[in-house]
C-alpha cells in the first residue's frame, strides 16, 4: 500500500515561497501557495506605467548566483539575462567621481595617498584575509578599522556600508561582509532578465500552476495552527485551508502575529531587528553619469546611493525615459519610515536636483516612493549558534525566511538556495510514512 501525496500549503508569496511552490510540485505534490497582497513577487513586486511593468524596488543578478541561474533554467529564462559590464561612481560631499580601477582610486581626494595606496591592498586581500578567522564573532568595525585604519574606516567605510545597517553597521558580525564580497566577487558585470523581474514571477506561477498547484493573492493568513499531524491555516474571511505540512516565508515577527498561542510557543526565540527600505523612483528625461551605482556620503541627502537602471538594463523601455533609484535602509519604525511618500517624494526631488546640478524639474518626468518593512535582518555576534533550524520541533512547519539565510547577503539567490534546502527536507519528510499510516498497512 503506497503512502498517501502528502500536501503543503506555503505562506508568502515572494521569491523563497514561489521557488518553494515550483519544486514541491515538480516533485509531485499538491501544493497551496497563499499570499496576503494583490502581487506576488515580496521585493519584486511591480507597478504600470505608460503600458508597461516597473519593479519597485532594484534587482540584479549576479554572475555567481547559481541557485537563481538554476531556477530560471528550469523555468526556461536563464537565456533571457541580458549580462553587462557595470561602473561605479561615488559622491562624497557633493562631488561626483568615478570609483572603478586603480587610477580612479588614486586621484580620489577624500582619502589621503598613503590611505588610498592601503585601501587598494587591503581590498584585494580581503576575502583571503577572512580565510581561518572567527569572522561570525568579530565586529564589522573591529576587523575593518583593523585593516584599513582609522581614517578608510570613518571616511568611507562606515558611511558606505553603514547605509544597509544604520548605526548597528559596526557591530555586525563580520562574516556577513565577507559573504557578500564572495558573491560579488568584485566582478563588475551583471544581469538583468529581458522582460523585468514580473517575467520571473510571472513563469514561476505559471509553473506552479501546470503542475496543479494553487496559488492565490490576495489570502492573508489570520491565523495558523501546526501539531504533528496537520497543519491548520484560517485566512482572514474565515476561510480554513487544511494540509498535511506548511513552509512559512513571511518575516518572524509577522508569524508570531499570526501563529496560535500553542504553535507561538514553539517558535524559534531569536528575535532580530530589521531594517526596511524607503525607495523613491525617478523617470528621467535623460541618464545622469551612467554608473550603475554610487554611494552618496555626506552630500546633504536623505538617501545615501544611487542606481541608475537603465545602465544595467542597457536600453530605455519606457518611453525613452531613465529609470533611476534612490533609497535609504531604516527602521520600520524611524520618522523617515513613518512618512508618507508624497512628502518623501517631493523633498528627495529637490536633493536629487542639487546632487546632479546639471538636472532640472524639467528631466523629471514622474516620481513614485515605495517602501518595505523587512528587508534584512541586523544580525548579532555569533548569530550562526543562534540562527533558529528551519523545522519547528513538534509541528508540521518549516519556515524559510531571512532570518535563515546568514550568513549569506539576503538576495533572490539566497532566497532560492534557502527554498532548495527547506523543500529537500520536506520531501524527505513528506515521503517517510507516518505511524499512523504504517498501522493501516
Amino acid at each position: 500500500m503506497a503512502a498517501p501525496v502528502r500536501r503543503v500549503v506555503v505562506i508568502g508569496g515572494g521569491i523563497c515561497g514561489l521557488a518553494t511552490a515550483h519544486r514541491l510540485v515538480r516533485a509531485g505534490l499538491p501544493v497551496t501557495l497563499l499570499e496576503s497582497s494583490d502581487q506576488l513577487g515580496g521585493l519584486g513586486t511591480f507597478f504600470p506605467s505608460r503600458g508597461r511593468w516597473v519593479e519597485r524596488f532594484y534587482h540584479c543578478v549576479m554572475p555567481t548566483d547559481d541557485a537563481l541561474l538554476g531556477l530560471l533554467d528550469e523555468v526556461g529564462l536563464r537565456e533571457s539575462i541580458g549580462w553587462r559590464r557595470t561602473t561605479m561612481g561615488m559622491v562624497v560631499g557633493g562631488v561626483h567621481h568615478p570609483f572603478n580601477s586603480a587610477l580612479d582610486l588614486l586621484r580620489f581626494p577624500a582619502l589621503s595617498l598613503p590611505n588610498r595606496l592601503r585601501f587598494g591592498v587591503v581590498s584585494l586581500l580581503l576575502r583571503r584575509l577572512g580565510k581561518g578567522r572567527d569572522l561570525d564573532r568579530t565586529r564589522t568595525e573591529d576587523w575593518l578599522r583593523g585593516l584599513y585604519g582609522d581614517a578608510v574606516w570613518t571616511t568611507l567605510l562606515a558611511p558606505m556600508f553603514g547605509a544597509k545597517f544604520g548605526s548597528a553597521f559596526g557591530d555586525v558580525p563580520a562574516l556577513y561582509l565577507w559573504q557578500r564580497l564572495g558573491r560579488e566577487s568584485n566582478d563588475s558585470v551583471r544581469g538583468y532578465p529581458a522582460g523585468g523581474y514580473k517575467s520571473v514571477i510571472d513563469a514561476l506561477r505559471q509553473s506552479i500552476e501546470d503542475g496543479g498547484g494553487v496559488v492565490r493573492t490576495s489570502a492573508p493568513v489570520a491565523r495558523l495552527e501546526s501539531t504533528e499531524d496537520r497543519v491548520l491555516v484560517t485566512l482572514a474571511d474565515g476561510e480554513t485551508v487544511e494540509a498535511d505540512h506548511a513552509v512559512s516565508t513571511v518575516p518572524l515577527p509577522a508569524l508570531r502575529g499570526i501563529a496560535d498561542p500553542a504553535l507561538a510557543r514553539r517558535l524559534p526565540e531569536v528575535r532580530l531587528r530589521y531594517q526596511g527600505v524607503v525607495n523613491t523612483l525617478f523617470f528621467l528625461r535623460k541618464p545622469l553619469t551612467g554608473h550603475y551605482w554610487a554611494p552618496v556620503l555626506r552630500s546633504g541627502t536623505d538617501f545615501d546611493g544611487v542606481i541608475e537602471m537603465s545602465a544595467l538594463s542597457g536600453t530605455e523601455p519606457y518611453d525613452g525615459r531613465h529609470l533611476v533609484y534612490v533609497m535609504r535602509y531604516t527602521d520600520r519604525e524611524s520618522a523617515l519610515y513613518r512618512e508618507d511618500e508624497a512628502g518623501i517624494a517631493d523633498r528627495w526631488t529637490g536633493q536629487l536636483l542639487s546632487l546632479y546640478p546639471g538636472l532640472t524639474p524639467d528631466d523629471v518626468d514622474e516620481v513614485r516612493t515605495f517602501k518595505a518593512p523587512f528587508v534584512e535582518p541586523v544580525y548579532p555576534l555569533g548569530y550562526l549558534t543562534d540562527r533558529p533550524a528551519v523545522e519547528v520541533a513538534g509541528t508540521r512547519l518549516l519556515l524559510a525566511t531571512t532570518a535563515h539565510v546568514y550568513p549569506n547577503v539576503t538576495s533572490w539567490n539566497s532566497s532560492v538556495e534557502l527554498a532548495n534546502s527547506v523543500t529537500d527536507r520536506l520531501l524527505l519528510d513528506a515521503r517517510r510514512p507516518t505511524p499512523q499510516e504504517i498501522d493501516a498497512w
